[in-house]
């Protein structure tokens, strides 16, 4: 078999080979010196960006430390200022794997890996997915993802799409007569797995839902699919099973970092704690026990180029109580931190609640394909939803009996339908969003 996928990777200049060696040491070690492992590698980290990088030693305010727990947590707001300025020494941009985060948590950046950590990050991945059968030189990928629309950016997205063995469906315009389309190709190729962002995907399983069309069907080669970037709830997670006829694999990831979490083949939600050591934080900024609520910081142990120490991703989560440091578990992804809705009460709420009560109500009867909530003012909110027929006064009667019900009473919403949603540059649905 030729290795295209590895051949583009050594091209770029990414050390795969002995990455997925490293990789594969780091995957032998047991579970009782994963403790020592994961202490190593933390102060090595450290220590090589307080010696090499102004930016971090600016930050710390000081070229040493003793304590894990003094180290500063790192915000994207940190993060949002010239590359050049936050690279440690002996790197330059042009040395560099560099990219720039999505800014659906509203505070992109640019950021850089150095080649050896952009490698490690690609034995991560490639070790993931081959728990489901997935070889990235061979597995012929169906992808919903959002591409760049000017020439150049273009045409490097449908290079890499070509090298890396994978059709990219655009998906910006998702109606019915796209949709059609997609079937089309699915029906003509002989697709291995499914990858890409949870909404469109749902989108497309209540499409083959309203046709009465089990995706396997069409195409018998499918294995798996991997959705990313966006929440995915459990009937949906159901829905998609049954309409794609395939396994659904929840994945929770971050581009300047790595995947985070990925789910394994025993439904378990399994950190990576291989490349990044994980933590959840109460707003002291201390630890918080297994089992208990907090937001995610992570720290990349292997970026020379950039220091990612205790970086706060914008998420809140809770790790499981049956969490080891060797394999974590994620019980819960609870959401953006800054998605929060702030109520006249005085009471704070995850947005994504609004967005859980409407939808249990809002999808009942099929006609709703997509919504999202937004909030205008401290007692108002807007729903944009994408329907073959208006919500009917019950419906809305019913929503706004359920958020009385788990938020607060008083509260009013205005109801829009549209024909299509608006997404994000890189075609992300953000499902709650706060204009406080």
């Amino acid at each position: 078999m030729f290795n295209l996928f590895h051949l583009s990777l050594k091209l770029s200049g990414f050390p795969i080979v002995k990455a997925q060696a490293d990789f594969e040491k780091i995957l032998q070690i047991s579970e009782a010196d994963y403790p020592n492992y994961l202490e190593t590698k933390k102060r090595e980290i450290v220590e090589f960006h307080l010696k090499n990088n102004a930016f971090y030693q600016n930050l710390v305010g000081k070229n040493s430390f003793k304590n894990w727990d003094d180290l500063p947590v790192l915000s994207k707001k940190d993060l949002q200022k010239p590359l050049k300025d936050r690279l440690s020494k002996c790197y330059s941009e042009k040395t560099v794997f560099v990219n720039k985060t999505s800014g659906s948590s509203g505070d992109p950046f640019v950021f850089a890996k150095d080649k050896e950590a952009h490698a490690i990050t690609w034995a991560s991945i490639i070790h993931r997915f081959g728990w489901y059968g997935v070889d990235f030189n061979s597995s012929y990928q169906a992808r919903f993802y959002g591409i760049p629309l000017d020439f150049i950016g273009y045409r490097k997205e449908r290079l890499k799409d070509f090298l890396s063995k994978r059709y990219r469906f655009p998906i910006f315009d998702l109606s019915d007569t796209i949709l059609d389309d997609i079937l089309e190709h699915f029906k003509t190729k002989k697709f291995d797995y499914i990858n890409g962002y949870t909404s469109s995907i749902v989108l497309f399983g209540k499409y083959l839902q309203a046709r009465n069309i089990i995706l396997t069907d069409v195409c018998p080669t499918l294995k798996v699919c991997m959705v990313t970037s966006e929440m995915l709830f459990e009937e949906d997670k159901i829905l998609l099973e049954k309409h794609l006829g395939i396994p659904v694999v929840n994945e929770y990831g971050a581009s300047e970092l790595d995947l985070i979490a990925f789910q394994n083949p025993n439904d378990e939600w399994q950190v990576n704690s291989e490349t990044l050591f994980v933590e959840i934080l109460d707003e002291n900024n201390q630890p918080v026990p297994y089992g208990k609520e907090g937001k995610v910081v992570i720290t990349s142990l292997y970026n020379k180029a950039h220091p990612f120490i205790r970086y706060e991703i914008g998420d809140a989560g809770i790790l499981d109580e049956k969490s080891t440091l060797k394999k974590p578990i994620l019980k819960k992804l609870i959401g953006r931190t800054s998605d929060v809705a702030l109520l006249p009460s005085g009471k704070k709420s995850p947005g994504l609640t609004f967005y859980y009560v409407t939808k249990s109500i809002i999808e009942d009867d099929g006609n709703v394909k997509e919504f999202i909530v937004r909030q205008t003012k401290l007692d108002s909110f807007e729903i944009d939803y994408v329907s073959s027929v208006e919500l009917t006064s019950e419906q809305i009667q019913e929503i706004e009996k359920a958020i009385a019900k788990y938020l607060e009473p008083g509260l009013h919403f205005t109801y829009n339908r549209k024909e299509v949603l608006k997404r994000t540059k890189r075609g992300k649905l953000k499902q709650f969003q706060s204009l406080l």
